[in-house]
């Protein structure tokens, strides 16, 4: 990932005032690229694939891409950064960048159509790579920027211009900006996959387009650890530093996001739990049942469910319908019982004038009853 953006006019300051407030870079592993890559493959064939917020000389996108450029059969390789990654040269150095990068460490894009074995091993890797990009065929070239948006900014003409060639975006676009980003690729009708927080499915801009099956999570959702700058402060928890002094942050709700679909997405999950009233309260405040865990709901009950946003990954379309999600849902408590004043989530009734705010929840309802 590269770095949250900012207009032209207070510029780089700005910027990186941004980035350190909103701590938006998080470098993403190859590992976990490859793992979730691989369940897409034969969408990506004859394809232009664009990575909008990748430094290519930082970026694991970037690299994964481009050593994989022949086997997985791409049209074009697109990539834009905002600046220079701030851990340029030093903990994440994919290639030797003394003197790579064009014009230091401005904006820039590198556009790639082909990556042959330029060494002549007999195979490709990162020295190929770094050969293509040290050439002569102006694959590299910076960029300028408009009026509204400085050079890079996704939001940018020159990056939107990318942006309409591209037939895939892939990359991991500020947290800060992730909604933003999501309604771009949406307004220009892209194929995407993004890493993103699977606590955005909160969020209303979100819901919404899941709910309308517009966008969906990809193959995984769960632990994922990012390397991050130096100037990133220690925290007590998913922070650590390794033995080389890079320093990583994890998040326990990482996931993809996406509207490329794939096998495992259609795989149904067994249930079998019956439905009793005692073991599925209802809520005060939506006509839905509680359901505390996605492997606890009933194989029995047509009506509608609510289960932890984090389940959002495991379910089939062919098998839920996603009704929505509890703060679009949700009826404010005040308008059921005076006194109260609760809105936004569900609750449950504890007895004795004790209600029970609930987390997030999205509503399903089981298609195949």
């Amino acid at each position: 990932m590269a770095s949250s953006l900012a207009p032209t006019g207070s510029g780089n300051k700005a910027l990186s005032k941004a980035k350190i407030a909103k701590q938006d870079e998080f470098y993403t592993q190859l590992s976990d690229i490859e793992n979730e890559l691989r369940h897409y493959r034969e969408q990506l064939h004859d394809k232009v694939v664009l990575c909008n917020c990748d430094d290519p000389y930082e970026s694991n996108f970037f690299r994964y891409f481009a050593l994989n450029f022949n086997a997985l059969g791409l049209k074009k390789l697109i990539a834009t950064c905002y600046d220079g990654s701030s851990v340029a040269g030093g903990r994440l150095p994919l290639l030797d960048i003394e003197g790579l990068k064009p014009e230091g460490k401005q904006p820039y894009a590198v556009e790639i159509i082909n990556v042959p074995d330029v060494n002549g091993d007999g195979a490709i890797d990162l020295t190929d790579v770094e050969l293509l990009l040290k050439s002569d065929g102006n694959v590299s070239h910076t960029l300028k920027g408009d009026a509204e948006y400085g050079a890079g900014d996704f939001r940018s003409a020159e990056c939107v211009n990318f942006l309409k060639q591209a037939d895939v975006v892939v990359t991991n676009p500020p947290f800060s900006l992730f909604r933003e980003f999501i309604a771009h690729l949406i307004t220009y009708n892209k194929k995407f996959l993004v890493v993103g927080n699977q606590n955005q499915v909160a969020t209303d801009e979100i819901a919404a387009l899941i709910t309308n099956g517009d966008i969906w999570q990809g193959n995984y959702s769960g632990d994922m650890a990012f390397r991050v700058p130096d100037y990133y402060e220690p925290r007590n928890s998913r922070f650590w530093i390794d033995e080389n002094g890079q320093k990583w942050r994890s998040l326990g709700t990482g996931c993809w996001y996406t509207n490329l679909d794939f096998a495992k997405r259609h795989e149904k999950l067994n249930l079998f739990k019956k439905y009793t009233p005692d073991d599925f309260p209802s809520y005060v405040n939506y006509d839905a049942i509680e359901v505390s865990r996605y492997t606890e709901i009933p194989v029995d009950y047509p009506d509608e469910m609510g289960i932890p946003v984090t389940a959002v990954s495991k379910l089939s379309p062919d098998q839920f319908e996603i009704v929505g999600f509890s703060g679009m849902l949700a009826k404010p408590m005040a308008d059921l019982i005076p006194g109260q004043t609760g809105s936004g989530r569900f609750y449950l009734d504890l007895g004795g004038g004790e209600f029970k705010r609930m987390y997030d929840r999205v509503v399903v309802r089981n298609k195949t009853l």
